[in-house]
């Protein structure tokens, strides 16, 4: 089911098989339509359980070979200061699922060198705190990264998860990351959810810059959250998610985080 309510595409499926199918075709449409336009695809990547059935649904045919990989760069949303091969990492998800296919086969082959993680590794080994990692990979981005008029980076699309919290790549409600003009900025270990480390993120004016942006929540367990990002009231600054509710933005639900969303948003 997909319903246009004014601001955003907001797509219902059934689970979250069916998410990760419809995901995985949003993001290869992205990296085709980028490559066909403009010679290069800029895509910023999420982690976790959500991510990983993407990350196997783009590694099968026909995704695997319908998306021009040698063409694509690979970014990261936001990451936790932890070493790459640590299961906390987002690139870890990756790691996993997307730059080795299932069952031991080949993941997508985009080059190594497009592959774009922040870089905790060289950050914990230089003994170095968040910021600095930050600010190592927003010179990355402004070496690789169009911009728009305000100057910030134009991404091909943007792919976020959202926090029971109501919060979205690593910007938390009330976060400093609001008002700073960094492409990247650093974040204290939250202590309301876990887990409890250190965190880099892009800013979260990204998400006003971007040409795309895919927004997920699947489960239960987010059904609350998502319908107040989707109620009436609007304060970005309490629920990150709503920079989201913009034009340009999709919306991927499963049936399940969809079950409490309010009348304007219900399917017919």
């Amino acid at each position: 089911m997909t319903t246009d309510v004014g601001e955003v595409d907001l797509v219902i499926v059934p689970d979250p098989e069916a998410l990760a199918e419809r995901a995985a075709d949003r993001i290869g449409r992205a990296g085709r339509d980028a490559v066909r336009e403009r010679g290069v695809a800029h895509l910023a990547l999420t982690g976790g359980s959500t991510a990983a059935g993407i990350f196997r649904t783009l590694t099968a045919p026909p995704l695997r070979n319908a998306v021009p990989w040698q063409h694509v760069h690979l970014w990261w949303g936001d990451e936790r200061l932890v070493p790459r091969h640590d299961p906390l990492s987002n690139v870890w998800t990756a790691d996993q699922f997307l730059f080795a296919g299932p069952d031991g086969g080949p993941g997508i082959p985009t080059p190594a060198g497009q592959v774009h993680p922040f870089p905790c590794d060289e950050t914990l080994a230089a003994g170095c705190d968040a910021e600095a990692c930050a600010a190592d990979y927003a010179r990355e981005l402004r070496a690789l990264l169009p911009t728009d008029d305000a100057g910030w980076p134009v991404f091909d699309l943007v792919l976020v998860g959202i926090g029971s919290d109501g919060h979205l790549l690593s910007v938390f409600p009330g976060s400093a990351a609001f008002g700073r003009r960094e492409w990247a900025v650093g974040v204290p270990a939250p202590s309301h959810i876990e887990p409890h480390v250190a965190r880099v993120t892009l800013n979260p004016a990204v998400i006003g810059a971007a040409r795309a942006v895919l927004a997920m929540a699947q489960g239960t367990a987010k059904a609350a959250i998502v319908a107040t990002i989707f109620g009436p009231e609007r304060d970005p600054l309490r629920w990150p998610a709503q920079l989201a509710l913009r034009p340009g933005v999709t919306w991927l639900l499963d049936a399940a985080a969809a079950s409490l969303l309010p009348a304007p948003w219900r399917a017919p």
